[in-house]
């Protein structure tokens, strides 16, 4: 049996069918969305339950037929059901432990982190094709890595390697992946609703790199800084130069704005034209893991310098006037819209909220107070942010309204008014109070945009 029909469970499902195993979905939901989804997968001779929320009264039917049960990353590994059925004696697997068993015959580029693991994952996948290496991207972004395992379940041509991007949620379920090159970007609190503590989200993040064959660290981030002495050999990357004789650099940036690998200098950093500086972490993140897989120093500088970004993390949109508009979407807590805000040109004007998550906001406060000139909130956590800024002796406006569309409407015309040099949707906020995901979120905002902007 498969928990929810989103991408990975679709996906779990097609691949158990195609090995043989009869297979049964349960979905809690029965919108139209659902509806469409069960009945492709009814036409591939698949069983849907919609309206089946996680209880052990959904499973009762086939109950004693039943092997295994497959769940999305949305669904929390100590589920009060899930424990019911374990004990049971009945298989719970996560699709990327499916996925796994299927596709480690190749080898994976496996990233991981709070912020800034999306952006590394699309830039070394742009940096493989620009230099003709066959590569999949997939995981938590792009295509499920069942999805993958089944369309490649099909083909003879194998591709060269797997970048995959891996959510705690995802790796939390599968703890036997082991790439052949792992990442960790960065560590700050995030998703504790769900892992409770921090030292909990790092063990989770932490076993992909002692699994991986190389590790790749961002020595500039605190928690992996303070922790290196514990973490597996690998090679660490900093923007802050070479590092110390005990803790050194392989990968760094000199103050002219040099990547250099063990002293050899490999490309200036200005080749890579998306804006902030976390993005020139990111850049020596990429280098270092194209390198181990083989790719030169001077075909990393030609692949990055036509490198646009990613859609949904400062995503560029165009100008009303002199007014840049940002899609940041994606930044869905504290840390990465503060890491936004502070990429952009300023007076910004800031359109924020959506599903708040636990996490300190007084860095992206202090931000706020130094940069932006307006706070546009929306969403189920408006009002709560409303307070919180309003408090820390922010002395904008800061306004809410109940909906995207509105939140844009009331930005504009305050951007007018104070002659911002930007407006950046950083929803600092999870999307699932109004939205399926941050990028339906995203495309919302383009939407809108769309007919006022100019290139």
């Amino acid at each position: 049996m498969v928990v929810g029909l989103g991408r990975s469970g679709i996906g779990a499902a097609k691949l158990l069918k195609e090995e043989g195993y009869p297979v049964i979905v349960i979905e809690s939901g029965k919108g139209i969305k659902f509806q469409r989804h069960a009945e492709r997968l009814i036409r591939k001779g698949i069983k849907v339950e919609l309206g089946k929320p996680l209880e052990l009264q959904s499973f009762k039917p086939w109950i004693n037929q039943l092997k295994s049960v497959v769940i999305s990353p949305a669904i929390p590994w100590d589920h009060e059901t899930l424990n019911k059925l374990r004990n049971l004696e009945i298989n719970i697997q996560g699709e990327m432990t499916l996925a796994w068993k299927r596709l480690n015959h190749l080898p994976w580029i496996g990233i991981t982190g709070t912020n800034g693991k999306t952006t590394v994952t699309h830039m070394l996948r742009h940096i493989f094709a620009e230099n003709h290496i066959q590569a999949l991207m997939g995981g938590n972004v792009g295509n499920s890595a069942a999805e993958i395992a089944l369309d490649l379940s099909t083909k003879v041509e194998q591709p060269e390697w797997l970048i995959m991007e891996l959510s705690s949620y995802q790796l939390e379920t599968a703890p036997n992946i082991s790439p052949r090159i792992g990442i960790w970007t960065n560590l700050t609190p995030d998703h504790l609703e769900r892992h409770g503590t921090l030292k909990a989200y790092s063990k989770i993040k932490r076993k992909l790199l002692e699994n991986s064959q190389t590790p790749i660290y961002n020595a500039d981030d605190p928690y992996l800084s303070i922790n290196r002495d514990s973490m597996k050999n690998g090679l660490w990357v900093s923007t802050q130069g070479c590092g110390s004789s005990k803790y050194p650099s392989d990968f760094w940036l000199d103050k002219r704005g040099m990547v250099i690998e063990k002293g050899v200098e490999l490309f200036h950093s200005s080749e890579l034209k998306v804006p902030g500086k976390h993005n020139i972490q990111n850049l020596l993140l990429a280098t270092a893991a194209a390198r181990e897989a083989g790719v030169t120093g001077e075909k990393i500088k030609r692949s990055i310098n036509s490198f646009s970004g990613v859609p949904h993390r400062l995503e560029k949109l165009g100008h009303i006037n002199e007014l840049s508009v940002y899609n940041d979407s994606k930044a869905t807590n504290f840390e990465s819209a503060e890491t936004g805000l502070s990429a952009v040109a300023h007076p910004a004007l800031i359109i924020a909220g959506g599903q708040v998550k636990e996490g300190d906001p007084t860095k992206w406060i202090e931000q706020l107070k130094q940069r932006a000139c307006a706070v546009v909130l929306f969403g189920s956590s408006g009002n709560h942010l409303k307070s919180l800024v309003q408090l820390s002796g922010f002395k904008g406006e800061v306004l809410y309204c109940k909906n995207l569309d509105k939140a844009v409407e009331i930005a504009l015309k305050i951007g007018k008014e104070k002659k911002a040099k930007s407006l950046l949707l950083s929803p600092a906020c999870a999307s699932f109070d109004q939205y399926q995901d941050f990028e339906e979120r995203g495309d919302h905002f383009r939407k809108i945009m769309s007919p006022l902007l100019t290139s």
